[in-house]
């Protein structure tokens, strides 16, 4: 497997729970109170999953490499995809406040959470369709055989390294869960660790 094939399978798990985030949104924009509880679940699961372990191993991994073979850390694809990730960062920071915010009773908080997932959502689908159709075939080209077997030797220690093992199961777990309360199709296999989008981590 090669290492964007990885990452790809990483977005279909993240569309996954933005799909479950769009319909928390739509509930409390239809009038019903913020389900402040799933919607907990759906900003750590960004925070941690979407974040700390995909955006880390390309932000640690993969566009230090890119940039060694000559793309622009600047002006190049992968400082566009770093200034998305940064503003989704913001985004769901938003969003943690908001539902914090909610729970002491403050009247402002759901119109805020609305407000930066409205924001983040078509923010991340775009950002994973340009690496998926753009960034990620240039990666392939660009990267020999061994350069991609590194990548996934890389990939490998970065995640072992930032999170605790089950984690990556956990987080799978907790988008199938939102996904079967939100009656969102699921797009990968949660059966087992060895069907993690991150196979190669045992």
């Amino acid at each position: 497997m090669r290492p964007t094939e990885i990452l790809m399978q990483e977005h279909r798990v993240i569309e996954q729970v933005l799909d479950c985030l769009e319909s928390i949104t739509q509930r409390t924009l239809d009038g019903e109170d913020l389900d402040k509880k799933n919607a907990n679940l759906a900003v750590d699961f960004f925070r941690n999953f979407a974040d700390r372990c995909h955006h880390g191993k390309e932000e640690d991994c993969l566009f230090p490499l890119l940039e060694q073979k000559g793309f622009s850390p600047e002006q190049g694809p992968t400082g566009v995809m770093r200034h998305e990730h940064e503003t989704g960062r913001r985004h769901v920071c938003g969003m943690a406040d908001a539902i914090k915010s909610a729970s002491t009773g403050d009247p402002s908080a759901t119109a805020s959470f609305v407000s930066h997932a409205q924001a983040f959502i078509p923010l991340l689908r775009e950002h994973i369709q340009k690496e998926d159709h753009c960034l990620f075939q240039m990666a392939d080209q660009t990267l020999s055989a061994e350069e991609q077997a590194q990548l996934l030797e890389a990939f490998a220690h970065a995640e072992h390294d930032s999170v605790s093992p089950g984690t990556h199961q956990k987080y799978l777990d907790v988008a199938a869960d939102l996904a079967a309360r939100y009656c969102v199709p699921c797009r990968v296999s949660t059966s087992n660790s060895d069907a993690s989008p991150c196979g190669h981590i045992k």
